[in-house]
């Protein structure tokens, strides 16, 4: 696999078999969950922990200390982590029932089992996950900054 950075931040491999003028940024993971239960979705403990879970199972380095905000009635609770991989966020609607998650990874990683984690932390009874390639188009200004071509 190629990469773009001495780091290694970013995966610059082509995408698909031919030699394609796009390189691969990361990955990102849309999450909405649903018919979850309205006490888990507003304390802020259990939410932490399934942001433990995903960052510990996913061996990702959270940067600095990950902010939360408890909303007033419903109580809603939101959350973000900032990761040396890019960020992990969720936002909860207690009243709704629902809670919505990202991650975004700059890293290849894994797919996380997202609904069956949530159905068992949250209790949601259905989860859809999107999941999204970052693209760029490969430019001379790219190449010009290190990008493999």
């Amino acid at each position: 696999m190629r990469r773009c950075q001495a780091e290694n931040k970013v995966n610059c491999a082509p995408v698909g078999g031919d030699q394609t003028d796009k390189m691969t940024l990361g990955t990102e993971w849309l999450i909405d969950a649903s018919g979850c239960d309205a006490d888990a979705l507003a304390d802020h403990e259990r939410l932490r922990a399934v942001f433990n879970r995903v960052i510990n199972d996913l061996e990702l380095n959270v940067v600095g200390e990950i902010a939360w905000a408890k909303f007033s009635e419903p109580g809603g609770v939101s959350g973000l982590a900032l990761l040396s991989e890019s960020h992990l966020t969720c936002h909860t609607y207690p009243e709704f029932g629902a809670a919505t998650f990202n991650l975004y990874c700059c890293r290849k990683r894994a797919a996380w089992p997202w609904e069956q984690m949530l159905r068992e932390m949250l209790g949601a009874k259905e989860v859809r996950v999107q999941v999204f390639e970052r693209m760029l188009q490969h430019t001379l200004a790219l190449e010009e900054a290190g990008a493999p071509r």
